[in-house]
């Protein structure tokens, strides 16, 4: 293992690897926002409202 630290700089790959994981979760939390489930800030956002459909109403056949 310590072979491996000899190729890199440990300071400099620690910070990549930091830079690297906060650039992860950043990218998750703001997925997650985006969703309607899972938006901690806002909430659900409220669906497409549903109208009430009702059918014609019936006229009597003419008789003759």
């Amino acid at each position: 293992m310590w072979r491996i630290w000899r190729l890199f700089d440990p300071v400099r790959t620690m910070v990549a690897q930091g830079v690297f994981l906060f650039a992860v979760a950043v990218m998750i939390h703001l997925i997650l926002l985006s969703t309607n489930k899972f938006n901690w800030l806002d909430g659900p956002k409220a669906g497409p409202a549903k109208t009430a459909q009702t059918m014609p109403a019936a006229t009597p056949a003419v008789k003759s």
